[in-house]
């Protein structure tokens, strides 16, 4: 087949060099963005004469008749064309003929590739935000349910202090905001058109890239031809933004395979969320987990592919930048293929609070309680710290814990210790107490949740 190009090259293509040239098994899922992007290009030339009117209405006609029979399936693109852009022209003109032939008037594949990039991130980052906010409702609901199931919270991987399960799940909700937030400042950026940027200089038509940009949902244009064309930071923003993603839910998936350990033992994950072993009968494995841990490199690789492809790039358009569409579709299909897993494995698992609360009884995670009652007993706080890591230690030698050690033994360190010192450092009280703004109480954590419950709203 010719190419569209032939004129000033007339030899054959190499076999080799033509399929490393082609990106249509690649760009071909452009082919709803790159259509509903021509018909809007035929408007506006038909609607500025720059072709006669009836020739844009018999493009717009054409088009709509492609577009109609790849959806149903009536016309299947052909492999050997090089690009999506140059299956839709031959296949218009083949309906249109020399009418068919006008429609590539005043653009080039440059700003047309970059228009159907940016038309299918706008799509895909509304699809991604959806989804964020299906998560994140789901964490949220968890955590209004737990809000005072009592789990030891943790520093360096040891046990630190008393928590919630539904304050330590309104940590990932917050996160989660933040992902949906970076996403739709990242719709801002993609939300501009480039096309009329033509190759790189513009055109000589008098064009109307506002209309243009208007009919298809744009906010504004590129307002320099040569950086309509030539940069691709919006898909470096996207592919961050996945990668942000990806990596709030890597350590989420990392506790969740901790969480339903036997050494933890704090949930159990559905069986429609598990698999077992091959060769150990007993085995439940968190591989959907796991497997949303491990693809958090591939989107990073994703984005190091794409910035690694544009360092060194000279303006304008180079074919270097083929390369991005690869990289922004994996990383798109990986996290909603994450995200699609990953919030019904949360709205199933099963909490285990007694094994929570257990746990949170050893480790001596009451101790800075400790330390606050003598506090507020008048004993400086440095001093109270030293005091109490002694008693931590003595506990530790005799088998006790804070709330079994004996009030006599107390009193050997310090005089300042009574009765009340036991109601202070029981784990229930250790978790009200901490009243602060963002904390751990029950109150602070329905607050967290109202919070992300009115957030969401706007996502």
């Amino acid at each position: 087949m010719a190419k569209l190009w032939t004129g000033r090259s007339e030899g054959a293509l190499d076999h080799n060099a033509d399929a490393f040239n082609s990106s249509i098994k690649f760009d071909s899922r452009l082919w709803r963005q790159d259509i509903r992007g021509s018909m809007a290009h035929a408007a506006m030339l038909g609607a500025k004469n720059i072709i006669a009117p009836a020739d844009a209405e018999a493009l717009i006609a054409g088009l709509g008749g492609i577009y109609e029979d790849l959806s149903q399936g009536k016309l299947q693109i052909d492999p050997s064309c090089e690009d999506i852009h140059m299956f839709v022209e031959q296949e218009l003109t083949a309906r249109l003929g020399d009418v068919g032939k006008k429609l590539h008037t005043a653009r080039s594949r440059n700003d047309q590739v970059a228009l159907d990039l940016r038309m299918y991130l706008k799509d895909e980052i509304a699809l991604i935000l959806r989804k964020i906010r299906a998560l994140t409702e789901a964490v949220t609901d968890k955590a209004e349910k737990y809000a005072g199931a009592v789990m030891p919270g943790y520093t360096h991987l040891q046990r630190a202090q008393p928590v919630t399960f539904g304050h330590h799940l309104m940590a990932y909700a917050m996160m989660l905001l933040r992902d949906a937030d970076r996403f739709s400042d990242c719709a801002r950026r993609v939300n501009v058109c480039p096309i009329g940027c033509c190759a790189l200089a513009g055109t000589t038509y008098d064009t109307d890239r506002l209309a243009e940009a208007e009919s298809l949902g744009f906010a504004d244009i590129s307002q320099n031809s040569i950086d309509g064309v030539s940069d691709r930071d919006f898909c470096i923003e996207f592919l961050s933004c996945c990668s942000l993603l990806m990596m709030h839910l890597s350590r989420f998936s990392e506790e969740i395979v901790l969480w339903s350990s036997w050494e933890f033992k704090f949930i159990e994950l559905s069986d429609a969320f598990t698999t077992g072993s091959s060769i150990m009968p007993q085995k439940k494995n968190p591989d959907m987990a796991e497997l949303a841990r491990g693809k958090t490199g591939r989107v990073y690789g994703d984005l190091f592919a794409m910035l690694t492809a544009l360092k060194g790039l000279p303006l304008a358009y180079n074919k270097d930048m083929q390369e991005d569409k690869e990289s922004v579709f994996d990383a798109a299909d990986t996290v909603k293929m994450c995200l699609d897993v990953f919030t019904p494995m949360v709205d199933t698992m099963n909490v285990l609070e007694d094994n929570m609360l257990s746990a949170a009884r050893n480790g001596f995670i009451n101790a800075t309680d400790l330390a606050d009652y003598l506090v507020k007993k008048g004993v400086p706080f440095r001093t109270a710290y030293q005091l109490c890591g002694k008693i931590v230690a003595a506990c530790i030698e005799s088998g006790k814990t804070l709330e079994t050690l004996p009030l006599s033994e107390y009193k050997k360190f310090s005089n300042a210790f009574g009765q009340d010192l036991y109601d202070e450092i029981r784990l229930d009280t250790c978790v009200e107490k901490r009243i602060s703004e963002g904390g751990t109480s029950r109150s602070s954590v329905e607050k967290q949740i109202a919070y992300v419950r009115g957030k969401l709203r706007n996502v």
